[in-house]
């Protein structure tokens, strides 16, 4: 039996000197920026050979992955910074349902040539809970103990 790739989610370690927290970089061979537009319910699609590690610098967005034939809901903002690493071959998209655009920066990882299937499309395979996505990320922009 393989092992199950799994996506990863986790607070990024800081170090705070004087008014200024610095965050722990990621690793990468390649740091792109990347916009998700305001609006935006995105298809799904899956790299073959290269590992995502995301994180928002401003705004907010759900990231859905398909993993065991179930969507996972993942809301990520600035207010929160984490670090969500998505590896090779798990099918994932983006949900802004904002009135502004998610800026985030994706630290990669290339196991290979990128794949001419990356990025197309896939069918989804029963319709998103955009309820789900809206309730997650409201939630996630609570105060702590709240």
């Amino acid at each position: 039996m393989g092992l199950v790739r799994r996506v990863e989610v986790r607070v990024l370690d800081s170090i705070k000197s004087g008014m200024v927290e610095f965050y722990t970089p990621q690793s990468s061979h390649e740091t792109v920026l990347a916009q998700i537009p305001a609006g935006l319910i995105d298809d799904l699609f899956v790299h073959h050979f290269q590992t995502d590690q995301l994180l928002v610098v401003r705004g907010s967005f759900v990231l859905v992955v398909l993993q065991n034939r179930q969507y996972e809901y993942i809301p990520l903002s600035e207010d929160q910074p984490k670090v969500v690493t998505i590896p090779p071959g798990v099918p994932h998209g983006a949900i802004n349902l904002s009135d502004e655009p998610c800026l985030l920066v994706n630290a990669v990882l290339r196991h290979g040539a990128a794949s001419e299937r990356d990025y197309r499309p896939m069918r989804l395979p029963y319709p998103f809970d955009l309820a789900k996505a809206q309730a997650l990320l409201a939630a996630s922009k609570l105060p702590v103990g709240a």
